[in-house]
């Protein structure tokens, strides 16, 4: 992908950050989608095993003369364990992929997908234990109110990761520090951000149960769950780009209206002033 401008910068209203949003996605589309697709099909192919089985399971137990094929559970549970050490290992790479690109896209650099992928790689395992940290926290904590009020403290963590060259201590500092004394209003787009996501997937989702309700007419039922569980996944990997590139917006949206990052961007952006007359020449006039 060639070079885009690099991102105008001011502040952003909620309004002018959505639509922003989109109209990065659609700048990007295929490189987007196609990146978030292909990262979430060992997450679609363990939800898809892991329906299909339960479901040939409820339908053995309501079959009380035949017995349960062991064999049959034990080669499911090695293929679903498979998927799931997979999809595990690719976690950086499915919630961080379109955060690098669309950081490289604002900067007005060329975005590739093998660039994507080394930026991410460069950076697995901070990114592996920034995840960890937040699921973490969901568990030790048990208080939903508390654990909202760090993860919208850390919404930049990433973006800082990539664009300052952070640490993930450093990047966590640095994110709490320019979410301080904004977490309100940060809170509010990402909450605004949530419903938007709910409500495409609601809506793409509708589409597929009709199309698996033709289904069931044609092919076995436990194929249309088994394509149930994975597309269900392939749907969230075309929105989750909204939320991603948003983050990043949200993270330049802060740096303006803390550190005036605009007024830098203007300022690099004028020409260079005339150099002075030769001193020969200011004698004459």
């Amino acid at each position: 992908m060639t070079a885009t401008p690099p991102l105008r910068l001011r502040p952003l209203e909620i309004g002018d950050l959505l639509d922003e949003t989109f109209r990065m996605y659609r700048r990007h589309f295929v490189l987007f989608a196609g990146l978030s697709v292909i990262l979430s099909i060992p997450t679609a192919a363990f939800s898809g095993v892991v329906a299909s089985a339960l479901f040939a399971g409820l339908a053995q137990e309501t079959t009380f003369a035949q017995a349960p094929n062991l064999g049959s559970i034990q080669s499911t549970l090695v293929v679903a364990g498979i998927f799931l050490v997979l999809d595990l290992a690719l976690v950086p790479f499915s919630y961080a992929a379109i955060t690098y690109a669309a950081c490289e896209s604002a900067l007005g650099r060329p975005v590739t997908v093998s660039g994507v992928l080394r930026g991410v790689g460069r950076r697995y395992f901070p990114l592996f234990g920034y995840w960890f940290l937040i699921v973490l926290m969901l568990v030790v904590f048990c208080l939903l109110p508390l654990w909202i009020w760090i993860l919208v403290s850390w919404v930049a963590v990433m973006p800082v990761m990539f664009i300052e060259n952070a640490g993930l201590g450093a990047a966590m500092g640095r994110s709490w520090r320019l979410v301080q004394g904004r977490w309100w209003r940060t809170f509010l787009i990402v909450f605004l951000l949530a419903i938007i996501f709910y409500a495409v997937r609601i809506a793409l989702g509708a589409f597929i149960a009709l199309a698996q309700t033709l289904l069931q007419l044609v092919i076995s039922p436990v194929v249309v769950l088994w394509i149930s569980g994975a597309t269900s996944v392939i749907v969230d990997s075309l929105v989750n780009p909204i939320l991603q590139i948003a983050i990043v917006l949200i993270y330049f949206d802060l740096r303006v209206r803390r550190e005036g990052l605009d007024l830098f961007q203007l300022a690099q952006a004028l020409p260079p002033p005339p150099p002075p007359p030769a001193p020969g020449l200011a004698s004459i006039h």
